[in-house]
This record gives structure tokens, sequence and C-alpha cells, in this order.
């Protein structure tokens, strides 16, 4: 249990610098429009595919991943405060969830690629398995983790191999998205986002696993609060140093065999679930490697002013998704600047760090004056909704 009762800074940090990387991504691809400008210089086209392999290598399917691992630590440790109160906070966790999605629905009016209302439907599914011991949890995780869909889906494969399967489903609607993401109507990228773009972006977190891995994540998450993992002591650091050499370890195979998996394998049905599997792991093995790096870094002397500039953007990070989504796609879209047509992923990230910098900047400013940042005091308003 986590007996300190300060703040544990790293997880702020952590959060933050998973935002950054979060708004990094989504400039590179336009906020989920991807569009190649035309007459792109040849040595620009370049420098774009390096930024655009480069930055989906470090985060793609991670920093997503850092926040429902970290979302299922603060499930455990708001859980956890009033636990010690003599209070059961599972309904209150169902009640913030609704909230979660009500937010969401805002980002995703903007932004179809919004996670928040995805995170607000799983996250019931911690309920049930709140008070499960840890040997429990932590089982059921893992079988969460092995992709059970995907290998039942493999295994049907095999039966006939030879089968022509149709593209994923999730492809036709985002064919469907440039009429209302060029046009210039703002209601109409509204109506688009939250219909067609929504359909899109489950189908799509369907299709690649990542709802056992989201839920397996909340999971892992929960254990990290119930084992103290992210409190300063030498045998946490131990644990963290452990995991980031196995982690780095498992990792340089797992990506080895994500990338020569579709030489190996001809048959789309049986590469399209092993496909989705070993992304999964690969992604996960550099989760660990990125989350027990920065941890250990944070308690260096010699890197930990850095790292903590991030931990006011973690504070914030539901505002800032939130802010970032309008200011993304006022950017990009067609009713905003429509700058997609111009934008390569080398301009998209010069934009992105420009825009970190300035949040960054707020951030620091808000909280030298406020305990929440404004959509989070909202929602801590709401949640504790008819509590004194």
């Amino acid at each position: 249990m986590i007996t300190n009762t300060s703040r544990l800074h790293v997880v702020d940090a952590l959060r933050g610098f998973a935002i950054v990387s979060i708004m990094l991504l989504h400039n590179i691809e336009h906020f989920d429009f991807y569009y190649t400008p035309e007459n792109i210089p040849a040595w620009i086209a370049s420098i774009d595919t390096i930024i655009w392999d480069s930055l989906f290598f470090l985060f793609g399917g991670k920093s997503y991943a850092i926040f429902a691992f970290l979302f299922g630590l603060t499930f455990f440790i708001q859980s956890n405060n009033q636990e010690k109160r003599g209070k059961d906070f599972r309904a209150r966790f169902a009640w913030r969830l609704v909230l979660l999605f009500g937010f969401g629905l805002i980002n995703s009016a903007f932004f179809q690629g919004d996670i928040l209302t995805i995170y607000a439907v799983i996250g019931f599914f911690l309920i049930p398995v709140a008070k499960l011991n840890n040997k429990t949890i932590f089982f059921i995780a893992l079988f969460l983790m092995l992709q059970p869909y995907e290998w039942f889906s493999y295994f049907t494969a095999l039966q006939n191999p030879i089968v022509d399967i149709a593209d994923p489903v999730s492809w036709s609607y985002f064919g469907k998205m440039n009429p209302y993401i060029e046009g210039n109507s703002l209601i109409d990228t509204f109506i688009g986002n939250l219909t067609n773009g929504k359909i899109a972006v489950i189908l799509w977190n369907w299709e690649n696993g990542r709802v056992f891995q989201i839920l397996a994540l909340f999971m892992f998450g929960m254990l990290a609060g119930r084992k103290s993992l992210f409190v300063v002591s030498e045998k946490n650091k131990q644990f963290w140093i452990k995991t980031l050499i196995i982690a780095s370890i498992l990792f340089i195979p797992l990506y080895f065999i994500k990338n020569n998996l579709p030489n190996w394998i001809a048959f789309e049905n049986i590469l399209r679930p092993l496909l989705t599997i070993e992304t999964s792991w690969t992604n996960i093995a550099f989760l660990l490697v990125l989350v027990s790096g920065f941890t250990l870094l944070f308690q260096l002397k010699l890197t930990h002013k850095f790292l903590n500039l991030f931990s006011p953007l973690g504070k914030m990070s539901l505002s800032n998704y939130i802010i970032q989504s309008i200011v993304g796609s006022s950017i990009y879209y067609g009713f905003g600047f429509g700058l997609y047509k111009y934008t390569s992923p080398t301009y998209g990230l010069l934009i992105g760090i420009v825009l970190s910098l300035l949040m960054g900047y707020f951030c620091h400013w808000w909280m030298k004056n406020h305990k929440h940042g404004p959509l989070e005091a909202i929602w801590h308003k709401l949640t504790w909704l008819g509590t004194k």
C-alpha cells in the first residue's frame, strides 16, 4: 500500500511526458487526417520519413498505454484514500467515468481519435475486480494482455488459411473522413467526428487489440499502486532497474519478429491476428522501457530538474488533452487554417514542439495559482457533487 501521503511527482511528470509525446504524434499526423502535401522537396521528404518513423517507434502505441497504466494507478490511489476514511469509492468512480465520457464526447467533436470515451467505458470493468486479491488481478490482466480474441481468430484461420479476408471494417469509415475534414464547416466536422469518426475509432481499437490491452494496463496500474512501486525506495529502484533490463532484452526479439512476420506468413487471415498480438507485446515491452527509464532518471539529481518540468503538464493532463484537440483541429482542419494541405511531418513536428512549449508555459503559470487544472477542477467538483 502507498503509505507516503505526499503527491507522487514522478507520476505527474510521467503523465506530462506522455501528453507531450501525444502532442507531437498528433501534429505529424494532422490530428488523425493523413494527407501528404504536394510538391514537397526531396530533402524535406527524406527528413519527413525519418521523423515519422522515429516518433512512431518511440511513442506510437506507447503514449496512450502510459495513460492507461496511470489511469489504473490513479484509480487505486483514489480508492485507497477513500478506504482510509471508511468509504467505498466504486460508486463515485462510476459517476466519475460518466463525467469522463462527457468530456470525451466534447473532445471527440474536435478530434475523432479521442481515447477518453473508450477509457470511460472500459473503466467500468475495474469496478468488479477492485476488491480482488493481487494474484487474481494479475492473472486476469495477464490473460487479457495475451490477446485471447486474436488467438481465437488465429486458430480459426488455421482451419482454412487460404480464404481471402476483407480489409478491416474501420478502413471504410476512415475513408469517408475527407469531406467533413476538408470542408470549412465546423458543424459538419462535429457531426462527422461524432458519427462516422466515432465508429471508425471504436472499430480500429477493437481490430488492433486495444480493448483487451487497455483493460490489462488499467489492472497492472492498479497493482503498481498497491505495491507502491512509484514511492522512492531502494527496493523500488532495484525493481525498476530489473524491469528496464528485462524489458529491453525482450523488446529486441519482439521488434525483430514484428517487422518480419509479413515475410514469413503468406496468408493474410493468419498474419493479421498474429501481427496484432505481436505488435501489442512489442509495444508493451517498449512501454516498460520508457516507464522504468523515466522513473529511474527522475530520481537522479542530474536529470530530475528537467524531467520535473513535465509535472505541471501531467497535473493538467485532461485539460491539455482536450485543449490540444481544439487547437490542433483548428490548425489543420478545413474549418480552421487548413494546414493539412501544406504541412508534412517535419513542419508538423515543429508546430508540435512550439505548442508543447506554450502548453508547458501555460501549465506552469496556472499551477502556481490553482490546485487543479481548469477542466480537472470541474471534474473534481462534479465527482464529489452531493458531499460536504
